[in-house]
């Protein structure tokens, strides 16, 4: 099933914090009920992202993995 994500937000190479927040920023970018594909490479995003879209609210959408590189869609709910 293909979505089709508002914005893509690349934090590959980054390490936490960093991919939550340019996550934070591409979903102040778009309007109630886009999603937002981020594209990270940091093992500890898996759970960095699980935690911030439980405490925030929005919604972790799907989460995969395709060898070392890791791909979130978010959709912001408020």
């Amino acid at each position: 099933m293909e979505i089709d994500s508002a914005v893509v937000v690349d934090a590959r190479g980054l390490a936490c914090p960093l991919p939550v927040i340019r996550a934070k920023k591409g979903l102040n970018s778009v309007p109630v009920g886009a999603l937002v594909e981020v594209l990270a490479t940091d093992p500890g995003s898996v759970a960095d992202f699980e935690a911030w879209t439980r405490s925030t609210g929005h919604e972790l959408v799907q989460a995969s993995q395709e060898q070392d590189r890791y791909t979130f869609l978010i959709r912001r709910t408020h």
